[in-house]
């Protein structure tokens, strides 16, 4: 097994240090795709759901974006970054389905991963709280990064 990161000499959890790492410009794109199904997304107008919360993903955006500027509130190891640019979008994909896409960029040492896996999930919860008085039938199906670049290793999952 490879070395964890955040795991010391004693087996003890640890903050991992980067400040040998240089400043780069570093970016995270995560995807979730959320079933909803066929009577809920039949109530959308214009790609968007009107409830007496208001605003389904407008409302969901702004809590994806929260989410991320919080993330390292929630993650103990994660630094908490100068976040430079967040951008989260909400697709109806067919009759039953939705897709969630967060991308994240900062200019630091340290990338921006969890930020965006965090963006998505946060805006799919929030989804979920918005229009569970009308479905409980919802389902959160799959949380993936997707793109990662700017540290040591890019990485690119389609």
């Amino acid at each position: 097994m490879s070395k964890f990161s955040h795991i010391n000499k004693k087996g003890n959890p640890k903050m991992v240090t980067i400040s040998d790492k240089k400043i780069t410009k570093r970016t995270a794109i995560a995807k979730a795709t959320m079933f909803l199904g066929k009577t809920l997304i039949s109530h959308f107008t214009n790609e968007e759901l009107m409830t007496k919360k208001g605003p389904v993903f407008q409302t969901a955006i702004i809590a994806g974006i929260q989410g991320v500027k919080k993330t390292s509130e929630l993650i103990p190891m994660c630094h908490p970054l100068l976040i430079n640019g967040i951008d989260i979008d909400i697709n109806v994909i067919d009759s039953e389905n939705i897709e969630v896409l967060c991308e994240v960029v900062i200019e630091g040492k340290t990338g921006v991963e969890m930020e965006a896996l965090t963006g998505v999930n946060i805006t799919c919860l929030t989804i979920y709280d918005m229009c569970k008085s009308s479905s409980q039938e919802m389902v959160i199906k799959e949380v993936k990064l997707l793109k990662k670049t700017g540290g040591k290793s890019d990485i690119i999952n389609g």
